[in-house]
């Protein structure tokens, strides 16, 4: 059965759970998704798994893929590409590239990253492309998407020009920008870059769209959008102190709006949120009952630090039980996973925290085993362990 532990836990630890709950946030953005990355706590999610065209925030996957192919080997750094007419011909945002020209695969990436460049993307995807065509490199992205696990995401092209079912779900495309900042940390102060003026050719077109980076609020990535059909959006990540927050934002009707929900988020996730420290790795927060053993009972402690993340401005109860199926046989073994620590912070997702053995306990001896088949006897006849007839 399912036992519920709750009476068990130490004085200490539930003064600890003394925590705060605060206002949810509300946006005007059509979608959105914010998420702690250290704790990894959702934060807010609004039409978060919602297929809806990136625009260009979709060039982060490419860029994911070309981080890839220089850290693989398949690129390098310094190798210089072919713009072919295709590439060439794209409109919107673009660094101006023309067939007589080979360009740096660092000058595309940052061309990417800062410009926005439609057609420096279909040059890196051709080159990536199993057919050698932007088309193949697509479908190739849709693939590498789903092994990252994201599951709301397809890709007509690599820089999100509108096409028909180019789509990403703000979730996935939170991932993917965790993956980025993860994966790649060679490569991701890049995204800080204020200004990258490529050959002198387009001078109107050399700073960064991002509005939070001139903000001094530890803004440092990743990547803007914008189409008519999808808005106004921004993948943006911000980190103050020990704390990183990731969060993307679409449909919003103007550049004013998406800088100052953007702003507004940065500012709600660091200033109602907080991380605490509930209990150290091997602290004894509840006790299993265990059948057969040398010991009646096992002490259960967490293998890690338990840090999570609670709102910080008005105090509540956090509720909190450890669940496990109990008795435990013996024996159980120093570090086996026994049961788990639940939490509830109000407004907040579900935490789930693994607790293990506090030490061995080997299976009883034989007067151990006695007593125990006796007791069952008892309990099966009716009668109390405690009584003889």
């Amino acid at each position: 059965m399912i036992r519920i532990l709750q009476r068990f836990l130490s004085a200490t630890f539930v003064m600890l759970l003394l925590v705060s709950q605060a206002s949810a946030f509300e946006t005007r953005a059509k979608a959105a998704f914010v998420m702690d990355q250290g704790t990894g706590t959702i934060l807010l999610a609004k039409n978060a798994d919602e297929p809806l065209p990136p625009a260009s925030m979709s060039k982060l996957m490419t860029l994911y893929m070309a981080f890839e192919a220089v850290r693989e080997g398949r690129l390098s750094m310094e190798e210089r590409l072919p713009v072919s007419q295709h590439a060439m011909n794209y409109k919107g945002s673009t660094m101006f590239l023309d067939t007589t020209d080979k360009v740096k695969v660092s000058d595309l990436i940052r061309g990417i990253i800062v410009l926005s460049g439609n057609d420096a993307c279909a040059v890196i995807a051709e080159a990536l492309s199993p057919d050698g065509t932007e088309a193949g490199f697509a479908r190739l992205m849709t693939r590498r998407a789903r092994k990252l696990g994201m599951t709301n995401s397809t890709f007509a092209n690599s820089n999100g020009w509108p096409a028909p079912g180019h789509r990403m779900s703000m979730r996935d495309l939170a991932l993917l920008a965790n993956h980025l900042i993860a994966d790649f940390p060679e490569f991701y102060p890049m995204f800080s870059e204020k200004e990258f003026a490529f050959d002198g050719r387009a001078p109107g077109n050399t700073k960064n769209r991002n509005p939070l980076l001139k903000l001094n609020i530890g803004a440092d990535g990743l990547k803007t959008g914008h189409t008519t059909e999808a808005g106004y959006g921004l993948v943006g990540s911000a980190r103050q102190g020990n704390r990183r927050v990731i969060f993307v934002i679409s449909g919003l009707n103007s550049t004013q709006a998406r800088a100052e929900v953007s702003e507004q988020i940065v500012n709600w996730a660091f200033r109602q949120f907080g991380e605490s420290t509930l209990a150290r790795k091997g602290e004894r927060v509840a006790t299993a009952d265990v059948w057969m053993g040398s010991a009646p009972r096992v002490g259960l402690v967490p293998a890690d630090d338990v840090t999570v993340l609670l709102p910080l401005l008005t105090d509540a109860d956090l509720k909190a039980e450890v669940v496990y199926n109990g008795p435990i046989q013996a024996p159980i073994t120093k570090d086996q996973v026994l049961a788990e620590l639940v939490m509830v912070p109000e407004g907040l997702p579900e935490i789930r925290i693994p607790l293990v053995a506090e030490q061995d306990v080997p299976e009883g001896g034989f007067m151990v085993r006695m007593r125990t088949a006796i007791s069952v006897l008892m309990q099966s006849s009716g009668m109390p362990s405690g009584e003889t007839s």
